[in-house]
């Protein structure tokens, strides 16, 4: 497993190594071309591969209003990054006084002094410190004086759309799931702790997980049909979920409830792993609970195949 670190005071022997910085919310197919292009230089040079990220993501911490924004939690991250052969992660906490850093600090005290950054991995579109005024020119102006080098591999694209996390977020938000979950090369997958609810789906026959999305981006408001991991259980089960307001009952917050098949337990306050295959149908208002049970006998159905 990575070794996960909250600050830069790292190991020794984790010193002079190929740093990778980014939020990389995702680790789509883009993400996944830079991290084999930085494997290639560490067999190259027997280096350490490291990960700069931050938490939150920057535009999230200027951006109070900015709520339904990421793909992954840090924990999907880490693990994500374990099997991309990382060794080290640092997530930094971004706060006030974090983001009113110097850029030319940030290279001297942190990539240099702290972690005797080798090789910098970075996108053409980089800023970085106080008021974004750190960018790729910068660093490359600094590579002989901290001896680094700056590697800033070109974007993957696909379809000639440059594959990026504001993509995915996009195709999301508008229903196109497996497009997204191509870009994704996975399933997307939310992750939260089942909550006890109003059991509305219980009175109905239809009994479900409530788990509350909190900062994952809002998918188009619907039903998919899902798979469920459990921690520390391998098995799946299949089921079907309901992404939305759930205007039938007049709800305000947005909530992820799953129906679980074959499936009788308690999963309350158990982390579950919910992972969107299909986009069935977008969410709509019933006349009343028949229609609505009429309905998730149809969708159901559907659900089964996938």
């Amino acid at each position: 497993m990575v070794k996960h670190y909250y600050n830069f005071n790292i190991e020794k022997k984790y010193r002079g190594s190929i740093i990778l910085i980014g939020n990389f919310d995702g680790l789509h197919l883009g993400h996944q071309k830079l991290f084999k292009l930085a494997q290639s230089y560490k067999r190259k040079y027997n280096l350490k591969i490291g990960v700069i990220n931050f938490n939150p993501m920057p535009k999230m911490f200027f951006n109070k209003n900015l709520k339904n924004f990421r793909l992954l939690n840090i924990h999907q991250k880490i693990k994500l990054l374990s099997t991309l052969k990382v060794d080290f992660v640092i997530t930094k906490k971004f706060d006030k006084n974090f983001s009113k850093t110097k850029p030319i600090k940030f290279i001297k005290e942190i990539l240099s002094k702290k972690l005797n950054s080798k090789f910098i991995f970075v996108s053409n579109n980089f800023k970085f410190g106080n008021k974004r005024e750190g960018n790729v020119n910068l660093l490359i102006k600094n590579e002989k004086i901290f001896n680094y080098k700056v590697i800033k591999p070109k974007p993957l694209i696909k379809n000639k759309k440059i594959v990026s996390s504001s993509l995915i977020r996009k195709l999301l938000e508008n229903g196109f799931l497996q497009k997204a979950n191509k870009l994704l090369n996975r399933n997307w997958e939310i992750e939260g702790i089942v909550k006890k609810g109003r059991q509305v789906g219980k009175k109905i026959g239809f009994p479900t997980c409530n788990i509350d999305i909190k900062n994952y981006v809002l998918a188009k408001p619907g039903v998919y049909a899902v798979k469920v991991s459990r921690k520390n259980n391998p098995k799946y089960l299949k089921g079907i979920a309901n992404l939305g307001y759930r205007p039938t009952f007049n709800q305000k917050k947005i909530l992820l409830e799953v129906h679980l098949f074959n499936f009788s337990g308690n999963l309350y306050n158990k982390l579950l792993s919910v992972e969107f295959l299909k986009f069935i149908r977008k969410e709509k208002k019933f006349k009343n609970v028949n229609q609505l049970r009429v309905q998730i006998k149809s969708d159901l159905n559907i659900a089964k195949k996938n």
